[in-house]
């Protein structure tokens, strides 16, 4: 499933808003991601033609099954990140902004090992 850099950043928000808030709105995408209403309304109908994502009559924004797949793989491996700069000592807000640039080109076999110290730290198994 391949799919571009800012429409990850596209869904991740959707998913992000939906757990804090319980929805999605543009304007909430658009704060979020500091970019323009009109910017996320366009980005809105390529998810939506796409499949990815869902728009009520109160222009509520879900995310598909389909979209809710690639969300979650780029939220998990965000706090995963997140998690892990911070514990090598990196100031969390720096590692925030940090992960938020290297999620989307990781390959999977550095992101697991990433995971599984995390986890380790954790007290976890992978």
């Amino acid at each position: 499933m391949t799919i571009r850099e800012s429409a990850e950043d596209y869904l991740e928000s959707i998913l992000m808003l939906k757990e804090e808030k319980h929805y999605a709105r543009a304007v909430d995408i658009a704060a979020r991601l500091n970019v323009t209403k009109p910017s996320v309304s366009v980005a809105m109908k390529h998810l939506r033609e796409e499949g990815y994502i869902t728009v009520d009559d109160d222009n509520l924004i879900s995310l598909t099954e389909k979209g809710n797949a690639i969300a979650s793989r780029i939220y998990d491996r965000h706090t995963t990140l997140t998690k892990y700069l911070v514990m090598l000592g990196v100031d969390e807000e720096i590692a925030r902004q940090d992960a938020c640039k290297m999620e989307h080109d990781l390959s999977e076999e550095s992101f697991h090992a990433f995971k599984s110290a995390v986890l380790k730290n954790e007290g976890k198994e992978i």
